[in-house]
């Protein structure tokens, strides 16, 4: 049998760490109650932590008990960093040399652009993500510990600052309704929000920053992209909800606490999962937004989701450039290859065939469009975000769901790369034009 490649063996891995986290998570010592829970409903919690989703059948708090929480932690910290990156401690402690192979697919698990230099980027990865679950957890004891005690506080202080900085949604509030009864709280949403978006930047962000700091002009193409679109989509998307969600999801709320939900809901809907308002509650064009929001995800090789900023970038630019009738797509005096380009046009293709596919499925199975929707761009994206529609889904939907979180996070394009036959054409055919628009 042939060795799998770096794409398949990133598939595979995935795959098998659901797998061992479902059957963790299916143990009586699981759950508070001691009682086995159905394994559809365990490998939907697995992939959903593993795929750093945040869409639960499950209250985490009143259904898992502490070995049930500390397994899915490991499998958001495992499934935020990949299962390559999380082991490379493992190998620097021991001094085993690491191989080609190991570096290949530390590539694909950190998302750097070549090979030479990938260990140092992983291992840079690695630091930027310590200190940055560190100085959340740390900040977040100030708002847990005097509400909850400090052992429970010192708990839920870390599992929601990996849970944030993974991207991944899961929180233990205990409510069944993510953060929204604390949607005034300041300190938590800020803190919360800044660890999304350090997680949702991406590695090579953050090695450019590490590099060469505010000095914006050395650093790289991707890094520009990733940095500039979403502090855009940021911005943009919060200003929007300020004024769309006034009377309806955010009615009743005062200026400045509007102004943190509308904030809050900007940085969530790009793959963080965590919800401070009702999503049930938000206007139709809430909703479009939502939806536009976690289409477009996180940076390029983060913990987020999505079709990802950079591909929305090079989306936008290369409908820019023929508009223009420009044969070149620049941006930052320089100019996008055109592998780059084909790549991000397929990539949109193929998570919107994906994403309708799978609300077809749910619709059929009696869910409503709308609510569709917005679960199946919300698995496809790793977002978590939901109309109240998860627990009460029918069996096939949940496999479908599951389905989606693994190709979210994996990556549509790599799901289909994975299993498909790699097949080099011997021979170029003759071109011939058709007819387009």
């Amino acid at each position: 049998m042939r060795r799998p490649n770096a794409v398949q063996t990133l598939a595979l891995s995935f795959a098998l760490l659901i797998l061992a986290g479902a059957c963790l998570l299916s143990l009586p010592v699981s759950s508070r109650s001691g009682e086995v829970i159905p394994w559809t409903n365990a490998v939907f919690t697995a992939a959903s932590a593993s795929c750093v989703t945040g869409l639960t059948v499950y209250d985490t708090t009143t259904q898992f008990s502490p070995f049930g929480q500390v397994v899915l932690l490991l499998l958001i910290q495992i499934g935020g960093l990949g299962f390559v990156t999380a082991s490379l401690p493992a190998l620097l402690l021991t001094r085993r040399r690491v191989s080609l192979r190991r570096r290949a697919l530390l590539q694909d698990s950190v998302g750097a652009l070549q090979l030479g230099g990938v260990v140092r980027l992983a291992r840079r990865a690695l630091l930027v993500t310590l200190v940055s679950e560190g100085a959340g957890a740390a900040l977040l004891t100030l708002w847990f510990c005097p509400r909850y005690g400090l052992g429970k506080g010192l708990w839920m202080s870390l599992f929601h600052a990996v849970s944030a900085y993974c991207n991944a949604g899961f929180d233990l509030l205990g409510t069944g309704a993510s953060i929204t009864t604390a949607a005034g709280e300041p300190l938590l949403n800020i803190v919360l929000m800044a660890l999304i978006i350090c997680g949702g930047f991406g590695f090579l962000v953050w090695d450019d920053v590490l590099t060469h700091g505010r000095h914006f002009r050395r650093w790289r193409l991707h890094s520009k992209l990733a940095f500039t679109v979403t502090l855009s989509l940021f911005l943009g998307g919060g200003i929007a909800f300020f004024f769309l969600e006034a009377d309806h999801a955010f009615a009743g709320a005062d200026g400045p606490t509007r102004a943190l939900m509308a904030a809050f809901q900007s940085v969530t809907a790009r793959t963080a999962g965590f919800a401070s308002v009702d999503q049930s509650a938000l206007s139709q064009g809430g909703v479009l937004l939502m939806l536009l929001l976690m289409f477009v995800g996180a940076a390029s090789g983060s913990t987020g989701g999505g079709v990802k900023v950079n591909t929305f970038a090079v989306l936008l630019l290369g409908i820019r450039a023929r508009i223009r009738r420009q044969d070149d797509v620049n941006v930052f005096r320089r100019r996008l290859d055109e592998a780059d380009i084909h790549k991000a046009y397929s990539t949109a293709s193929l998570y919107l065939f994906g994403a309708l596919a799978g609300c077809m499925v749910l619709c059929v199975q009696g869910a409503d469009l709308t609510d569709a929707l917005y679960e199946t761009f919300s698995a496809m994206s790793t977002v978590g975000l939901s109309r109240n529609l998860t627990g009460g889904l029918p069996l096939l939907s949940k496999w479908t769901v599951i389905l989606m979180m693994f190709a979210g996070r994996v990556g549509s394009m790599s799901v289909f790369m994975a299993v498909m036959k790699e097949q080099n054409a011997g021979i170029r055919y003759v071109p011939e034009k058709i007819l387009i628009g």
